[in-house]
């Protein structure tokens, strides 16, 4: 069994400091997290910025170069995803901004919803248009594209883009369980994913508040990759009693690793397995 990739969303677009404390909002906090969890052995770093004033999610490029730099000034190799979330914002070149950084700021990968679809109180709206002008844009920049699946049909599409060159491999997809509308945390819809998911896409499971325990865990006994943070889940414990921080996620998750008998990857052997450029200073494809 291979090394486990622990991807790290401290931040996301739903938490803020009413709903708890911890959660990261400004440069030097998502920065200070990162960085921590580069520490315990995450090897990915899935970015969101916020208004540091309002707490209120964003999508500035200014902003991601600062946490961008911050990171790579004692991290250089960590892979690096930008958030291009249409959770709040429709215009896709306006999405696609984060992209447009370079040198030692350029991204790694950047994310890619491949449907649109329903959170509880709040619609995440992608077009085919949109998914498409994103994976384009991203091939254009050399930026491997870090592919978001919350339903079946969402792998379908994968393969639709896949069959036209829209998207090429390698392959890194994370398939988020827990969501009202979509996938479920159970051993029946992990293995339903198992099922369908092309046998080249290396993939991570993540889950959404109550489901992020069970869907990492059996990702991890399972052989598959984790997605762990704030980001998706702001509790420690089942019954809401604990607020968690982000070290006390990442740390659990690595405890499940050292059951599961796997290390968690490096950000270097995770580089070679997608295709990226080696880090320190060459970022992207390879």
């Amino acid at each position: 069994m291979d090394d486990l990739i622990i991807n790290f969303a401290p931040t996301g677009m739903v938490p803020t400091k009413e709903h708890t404390p911890h959660v990261p909002i400004t440069v030097s906090e998502i920065v200070d997290d990162v960085l921590a969890a580069y520490d315990l052995g995450a090897g990915i770093a899935h970015l969101h910025t916020r208004d540091a004033l309002s707490g209120a999610p964003e999508v500035n490029p200014d902003t991601f170069a600062a946490i961008i730099e911050g990171i790579r000034r004692h991290a250089p190799d960590l892979v690096i995803c930008v958030s291009l979330s249409g959770r709040n914002v429709t215009d896709p070149e306006l999405r696609a901004a984060p992209l447009g950084l370079d040198g030692e700021l350029k991204p790694d990968m950047g994310s890619l919803t491949l449907s649109s679809l329903n959170f509880v109180q709040q619609a995440s709206v992608n077009s085919p248009s949109t998914i498409q002008f994103l994976a384009r844009r991203m091939q254009e920049r050399g930026i491997m594209p870090e592919l978001e699946v919350f339903d079946l049909g969402m792998i379908n599409y994968l393969k639709y883009m896949r069959s036209r060159a829209m998207l090429t491999p390698p392959f890194y997809c994370n398939v988020l369980f827990g969501n009202i509308a979509g996938l479920q945390a159970s051993a029946t819809e992990l293995g339903a994913v198992e099922a369908v998911m092309p046998s080249d896409v290396t993939w991570a499971a993540a889950g959404i508040g109550a489901a992020q325990t069970p869907a990492v865990s059996l990702a991890a006994a399972l052989g598959r990759h984790v997605r762990v943070g704030l980001e998706d889940n702001i509790w420690l414990d089942r019954a809401r009693a604990t607020l968690a921080t982000n070290r006390q996620l990442v740390e659990r998750v690595v405890r499940l690793a050292e059951v599961a008998e796997r290390a968690p990857m490096s950000p270097a052997r995770i580089r070679e397995l997608l295709g990226l450029a080696p880090g320190n200073g060459q970022y992207g494809r390879a």
